[in-house]
């Protein structure tokens, strides 16, 4: 098994189960995927960027309580690599979920994640999520921004 092998084998499964996790309102899988140790950073959840775990666990702990009624969760991979202690992962993340009550609406977000190796153990440590660009092409594929996790 190469290495990207072994690192998408051991992480995607963790990290989807986790964001669908949170995407229903609950934080904890997401938060024990990230490592507690600085540099950690997020930028783009629902408009904010943060530095440090302090912030950033913050920030997971207030959009999981806006989240919830998630009855659909998909992450394609675009693209990712590994080498050595560090990885990284490109893709589209895609959800059906209720936001601060409200009705049923669908997202779609772009996304990089940076993993580092702690203890032989893969921990996110920076997270970009943003809204798909609503142009000519995305409206014609019925692509819909919303709100950003």
């Amino acid at each position: 098994m190469s290495e990207l092998d072994d690192f998408l084998t051991t992480m995607l499964d963790r990290q989807i189960a986790a964001e669908t996790a949170i995407h229903n309102g609950d934080v904890e899988p997401r938060m024990a995927l990230w490592s507690r140790s600085d540099p950690v950073t997020l930028l783009g959840a629902m408009g904010m960027s943060n530095v440090g775990w302090d912030a950033v666990s913050q920030t997971f702990r207030w959009v999981a309580s806006r989240f919830s009624n998630c009855t659909a969760y998909s992450f394609e991979l675009l693209a990712a690599g590994a080498s050595g202690d560090l990885a990284y992962t490109v893709g589209f993340e895609r959800a059906a979920l209720s936001v601060d009550g409200g009705p049923p609406q669908s997202t779609k977000l772009r996304v990089t994640h940076v993993y580092r190796r702690e203890s032989g153990e893969w921990k996110i440590v920076h997270r970009h999520g943003d809204y798909v660009p609503l142009d000519a092409t995305a409206a014609a594929e019925g692509n819909a921004a919303g709100p950003e996790t």
